[in-house]
């Protein structure tokens, strides 16, 4: 059992470059037919700069999901999907055009003067093979993505959570051993080149609080150079409580130096799914919710903000009904959305 694998959710992210430089979402098609219309007629805005300064997509995927519902009429699915719509959520960089995406992204949000929250998701032998598996070819292949992620930020502010599950699946037993060597190599080289782009933070991801203990993951924590990252991330698309989350950050933090962290609240509203097959818990629970809004005014002064990393509305993989690994699923988002209080 691979406690963080709702991790599954990479995008294969369709750019928009026209002269505004607006972002399209992972996929004009959400299954049902109602999500293609242009999303910036839904009037998406951002939040406020004090409490929420990351920027807010206004043609991300549940943006054009409100605009579809809007057409047909469907008020009250539309103003349930703009709860997700209106929120900034995290851009997962495929492998593809990914200098021309990172530059897009943040262009776009240093023009509504925000952040932008880019999650990299592409390490080789990512995942295991399982719903989310795949990665770059191989190590060049995957310096020379981060190269071209790092040209396309440049020096506008970006705050990037690197490689959900890359470290924990080298604890767990999920990645072979002939594989982790390079592995820290790679993490490291990500760190460095991302953190020499003057207006980008940076936050590791380090499991959850499920998983197993802060004793397990510190040392291959350090030895993938969080000691030169901003922090590292907890919680990814995942659906431990708030509370859970931060105790497991905080215990985290205190051995490996004080780093602060940010917490996935996406979809953690209920807390994490119990029944069922517990190897298979992660992926499309039922009866979730949305948890606390993306912000930086959290309960914790370790905690820099509360983000929703994973996209509230974009399937785990294929059980339970749902579509492949970061496809929009209307239904669940639909569901996740109306259970949040």
């Amino acid at each position: 059992m691979y406690g963080s694998r709702g991790a599954a959710g990479v995008r294969a992210t369709a750019v928009a470059l026209g002269a505004a430089l607006l972002i399209a979402g992972c996929s004009s098609d959400d299954g049902d037919g109602d999500g293609g219309d242009d999303g910036a007629s839904a009037g998406i805005t951002q939040q406020p700069k004090d409490a929420a300064p990351f920027w807010v997509n206004p043609d991300g995927t549940a943006a054009q999901q409100v605009a579809g519902y809007e057409k047909d009429g469907k008020k009250t699915e539309a103003d349930t999907i703009r709860r997700i719509a209106q929120q900034p959520t995290g851009e997962w960089i495929s492998p593809d055009n990914a200098e021309e995406q990172a530059r897009g992204f943040t262009e776009a949000a240093a023009e509504a003067d925000r952040t932008a929250l880019l999650v990299l998701y592409n390490i080789p032998h990512r995942d295991c093979g399982q719903y989310s598996g795949g990665g770059a070819a191989d190590g060049n292949a995957y310096r020379a993505w981060i190269d071209s992620v790092a040209q396309g930020i440049g020096d506008r502010p970006a705050t990037v959570v690197l490689e959900p599950d890359a470290v924990l699946h080298l604890v767990d037993g999920c990645t072979p051993g002939e594989f982790h060597e390079e592995r820290y190599d790679l993490l490291n080289y990500a760190v460095d080149k991302l953190k020499a782009q003057a207006g980008t933070k940076v936050y590791l991801d380090a499991g959850n609080a499920g998983w197993g203990d802060p004793d397990q993951i510190f040392e291959p924590l350090q030895r993938a150079g969080i000691d030169r990252a901003d922090g590292f991330s907890v919680n990814v698309s995942n659906f431990y409580s708030t509370e859970d989350s931060i105790n497991y950050g905080k215990e985290l933090s205190a051995k490996v130096g004080g780093k602060h962290f940010v917490v996935d609240t996406s979809r953690n509203g209920n807390g994490p799914y119990t029944e069922g097959d517990p190897g298979e818990r992660w992926c499309n629970p039922p009866g979730r919710a949305l948890g606390e809004s993306p912000t930086t005014k959290t309960a914790d002064p370790l905690v820099d903000a509360y983000l929703w990393v994973k996209r509230p509305g974009e399937s785990d993989g294929e059980c339970k009904g749902g579509p492949k690994a970061g496809q929009w699923w209307a239904d669940y988002a639909l569901k996740l959305a109306g259970a949040a209080g």
